[in-house]
């Protein structure tokens, strides 16, 4: 069974690794490495809201659409970063803006 996984900073990943998760915390230039690496060996990609907002939109919206592994946007414990408008996004998608 593969452990989950957090990417972010590291306040929040201590506490998901008291929780069980494997973590990971990048440095600012290798954010997208580690996620690459880690999707292809993980079944479940925790993203702190701090990384997702260092990459690129495009690429953080091709991660979020994947089905395996899910890569999921968590807030930070700072609150540094906001989450992704998952509505605005869906909008989009769907060809539905207001």
């Amino acid at each position: 069974m593969n452990v989950p996984v957090y990417i972010g900073d590291e306040v929040s990943a201590a506490g998901y690794r008291l929780a069980g998760l494997r973590v990971r915390v990048p440095g600012e230039d290798d954010v997208l490495e580690v996620i690459e690496a880690t999707c292809s060996e993980a079944s479940l990609v925790l993203l702190g809201s701090d990384a997702a907002g260092r990459i690129p939109r495009q690429r953080l919206d091709a991660l979020l659409s994947r089905v395996e592994p899910a890569v999921v946007v968590v807030p930070d414990i700072r609150a540094r970063a906001s989450l992704p408008d998952v509505a605005h996004r869906l909008r989009t998608q769907l060809g539905v803006l207001e």
